[in-house]
């Protein structure tokens, strides 16, 4: 059953001002990421293999929140880069300025601006925007998800092997009993096609437009999908954690879905069958 939450408790003139705030962070995030996209930029790693950063994600960072910090300068940031920005305020923007780096450095277009705004720990706005493909995904707590203004729903399909899944790869504990590839075998060995593109906010999305039926990932951190849950509800979905209970941005595992696979996408993802 989906999560019966509280309308965001703000007037209408704060609503509105918030969400102002978060469409014009993220266009200049991502008039960053398509200014650099196939140009010439610096590229670092951070811990780990291929966990890149570029000079891009930093430009893009910086534009989004000197946007936030204009209008809210006394708001909580939490950005992929940054990291906390802390302060007292029941408002936490989660910011990350470029998902699917690695796709962005190798000029593929499947990337994003993500951001999600949280008041007192629940997710009341997100936006995700592919300015290379001309995407821009939005949702409002208890006011439906948009695909360039658009209304979205997600898929009607019933059948867990008649499903066309995503997922990804963390950099670690790949071979873990019942982690990535295992889950990822499991479902392949029944014919299940599942894909991985690189960018969980728009694996999210995806699901939340009826592209995908479903989602599931061992490892992101908050601001992979703190935009792109609340979007995949707002559109009908379910999303939980490993174990199907309430979802949190703030724990690692995920599985997001149109919500007539979840449950058997659940037991399969916990070492069951179906």
């Amino acid at each position: 059953m989906k999560r019966q939450r509280p309308i965001p408790i703000c007037g209408d003139y704060l609503c509105q001002m918030l969400k102002t705030t978060l469409l014009k962070a993220v266009q200049a995030g991502a008039a960053q990421l398509k200014h650099f996209f196939n140009g010439k930029f610096t590229i670092s790693n951070k811990e780990g293999i291929n966990n890149l950063v570029t000079e891009a994600d930093y430009a893009a960072e910086k534009a989004i929140i000197e946007v936030i910090k204009n209008d809210f300068p006394d708001h909580f940031i939490l950005s992929e880069e940054t990291g906390e920005i802390p302060s007292e305020s029941e408002y936490k923007w989660i910011i990350d300025p470029i998902d699917g780096t690695v796709n962005f450095a190798n000029g593929i277009p499947i990337c994003a601006v993500s951001i999600g705004l949280e008041k007192d720990g629940d997710m009341i706005m997100g936006a995700v925007y592919n300015p290379i493909m001309e995407e821009f995904y939005f949702a409002q707590q208890g006011l439906g998800a948009f695909l360039n203004d658009k209304k979205i729903k997600v898929s009607t399909n019933t059948a867990l092997t008649k499903s066309c899944l995503v997922t990804g790869f963390p950099y670690v504990y790949l071979d873990a009993p019942n982690g990535p590839l295992e889950v990822f075998e499991k479902l392949i060995r029944k014919g299940i096609p599942v894909r991985r593109l690189g960018s969980a906010a728009i694996d999210l999305c995806w699901v939340a437009a009826g592209r995908f039926d479903g989602f599931y990932e061992h490892k992101l951190q908050a601001w992979d999908s703190a935009a792109g849950f609340l979007i995949v509800e707002e559109a009908g979905g379910k999303v939980t954690d490993f174990e199907g209970n309430h979802y949190s941005p703030h724990q690692p595992h995920i599985i997001a879905t149109n919500g007539k696979i979840h449950d058997d996408l659940v037991k399969m993802v916990n070492g069951g069958t179906v």
